[in-house]
């Protein structure tokens, strides 16, 4: 695919300067019972920062690059909730297949994204659940190992598990271990609410794991890096906003702040959120649909490319990078993302949409150009 280079992004984009907002600005509440010494400053009602972020005006995407395999067994309905990471030479994507009565991970590697969708695919044989789906990978540096992070639907549990596996060698499907729980729903887990799409990001002395609840509220846990991924044992309230699941969050490269992408509902679109710190305040940065991060309003095709897609949902920014602290450059923003028209999910479940992966990359504006319908 092709990258836009930093004056291209300049030029082209709409640039974005805010003013951290005080911590009693309205979508944000301060975060509960936060020890300041452990968060390495004064809280950030008693300081002002700012970001610089370039938002592109417009998306542009091409054909799907991964659409359900064709196989006799284990046929898939839909291939959605993408992970990736680019390590020695070669693309790693798990992914979310809806097969037949389970949900479960799909892996396939390739050198090029337009191998992508021909690449062999692996089931991942991680859980006997008929649920297990959602997988965020990365490196954990300080324990020199990849992990997987999912969910897992659990009889009897009253909220699904944060669950994790991990393996020494990302390209072996098989080498991952067995799911075992960071937090097993019990009476013990500290989550207020069980929530979904669970996800990790560390800094220097933290892991902390983010989580949606379909009712506006993302939440937020942290532990000690040296304890991940055990540990986390608070739950507080990180975001109050219009907004649904699938919040995703990224150190943003030379900047020492977080971005954080979170999906609504509906005709599926995605918001941003900026930060000065994991355990502080977030503040809107594209928060609309008619001014979204990316969503209808500001996605369109490629040159050539027929339209497939007005849904902009469950996707993942092509970081710098494949470490814990899941690094994006600003100016290098790709955007992998499931998609599929919103008219085609008309009577049916949410389990039978027939969702595929693409690509959105940034474009420059030109005159009047503007989205496809």
């Amino acid at each position: 695919m092709n990258r836009l280079n930093h004056r291209s992004l300049a030029r082209n984009s709409l640039v974005l300067l805010l003013l951290a907002a005080s911590a009693s600005h309205a979508a944000e509440p301060l975060p509960q019972n936060r020890p300041e010494a452990l968060a390495g400053g004064q809280p950030s009602a008693a300081k002002t920062a700012s970001v610089a972020i370039s938002v592109p005006t417009i998306w542009e995407y091409g054909a799907p690059l991964i659409a359900p395999e064709p196989r006799d067994t284990d046929r898939s309905a839909a291939q959605k909730d993408p992970t990736v990471v680019f390590y020695r030479g070669r693309w790693h994507v798990f992914m979310t297949v809806k097969l037949p009565g389970k949900s479960a991970i799909e892996y396939c590697s390739f050198t090029s994204w337009e191998q992508a969708d021909g690449s062999p695919r692996a089931l991942l044989r991680v859980s006997d659940s008929s649920y297990f789906c959602a997988p965020q990978v990365f490196y954990f540096e300080p324990q020199r190992k990849w992990y997987l992070i999912y969910q897992v639907g659990v009889p009897g549990a009253r909220k699904m598990w944060v669950a994790y596996s991990t393996t020494s060698n990302i390209a072996d499907p098989d080498s991952w271990t067995q799911a075992r729980p960071i937090l097993d729903g019990g009476e013990a887990d500290p989550r207020r609410e069980g929530g979904l799409d669970y996800w990790i990001i560390c800094d220097e002395r933290r892991a902390y794991l983010f989580l949606t609840s379909l009712n506006g509220k993302m939440w937020r846990l942290w532990t000690r890096l040296e304890d991940f991924p055990q540990g986390f044992d608070h739950c507080e309230l990180a975001l109050e906003a219009k907004i649904f699941e699938a919040s995703h969050t990224y150190r943003l490269k030379g900047q020492d702040k977080y971005l954080t992408i979170v999906e609504e509902n509906g005709r599926r679109y995605y918001k941003a959120y900026w930060a000065d710190r994991l355990d502080g305040p977030w503040t809107p940065l594209a928060d609309t649909a008619e001014q979204p991060f990316a969503g209808w309003k500001n996605i369109r095709p490629a040159a050539g490319v027929e339209p497939w897609t007005d849904n902009v949902s469950h996707g993942e920014l092509v970081r710098d990078g494949y470490d814990q602290t899941l690094t994006v450059d600003p100016d290098k923003l790709r955007f992998v993302f499931q998609g599929m028209w919103d008219k085609d999910k008309s009577g049916k479940a949410y389990g039978q949409f027939s969702w595929r992966i693409g690509m959105l990359t940034p474009v420059p504006r030109r005159g009047s150009d503007s989205p496809q319908p």
